[in-house]
């Protein structure tokens, strides 16, 4: 049987960074997966809808494509339709717009930027950074890494910097790279990382249902 391939597409470097890591501990050994980053959001939502349609003139019966953006300050639900729309515009079905269990793509959103997922793991963190206590996910600050309010890189520097980690401001790539190594899939106090985490996962269930 051929294997699957997930060929996923992110706005930014770090998130590239982070997913190299975080992938192999989400996805079954047997699937081989390209990762694919941009010039941040607007230059990923800019060039969607064109990279989609060149996808769907050759896209091999194996592939499946991810698509991973940052909410920031966008209203969820109207950058969510943004991606769906492109999506079926484009001829691809997705998770949320299939009427049975098989899809082809799949959107995802990071609330409200990826950040919340590294602060949403207080272990790893502590690992990459052992200055850190990670009692720290107790305080109100952090305990929705989701609803913090003012920005999670923000948070996150913050949280580093006053144990003397990146004083000349964080580098998202360097702590992407250091956390997630560390990260686990479970226990993640973030809802939209343990989204991401099931959506996958439902990737892969629905083609194996669909070879029953």
């Amino acid at each position: 049987m051929t294997r699957l391939h997930l060929e996923i597409l992110v706005e930014e470097y770090s998130a590239e960074v982070a997913l190299e890591q975080l992938l192999p501990k989400i996805l079954p050994s047997d699937i081989e997966f390209e990762i694919r980053s941009f010039r941040g959001k607007k230059d990923l939502l800019k060039k969607l809808p064109q990279r989609l349609k060149g996808y769907q003139a050759w896209l091999p019966e194996n592939w499946r494509i991810l698509v991973l953006c940052d909410r920031d300050n966008e209203d969820c639900k109207k950058l969510k339709k943004i991606l769906e729309d492109c999506a079926t515009s484009n001829g691809f079905t997705t998770k949320s717009s299939s009427e049975t269990q098989k899809f082809i793509l799949l959107n995802r959103i990071a609330i409200e930027e990826l950040e919340a997922w590294f602060l949403g793991d207080a272990i790893a963190i502590y690992q990459a950074y052992p200055k850190i206590e990670k009692s720290f996910a107790a305080r109100q600050r952090y305990r929705d890494p989701d609803a913090i309010k003012g920005g999670t890189w923000e948070a996150l520097e913050d949280l580093l910097q006053k144990k003397g980690y990146h004083p000349g401001g964080l580098n998202k790539v360097e702590a992407a790279r250091k956390i997630s190594e560390y990260m686990q899939t479970k226990n993640n106090r973030s809802v939209s990382f343990q989204c991401f985490c099931s959506g996958i996962q439902a990737f892969f269930s629905s083609d194996e249902n669909s070879n029953e």
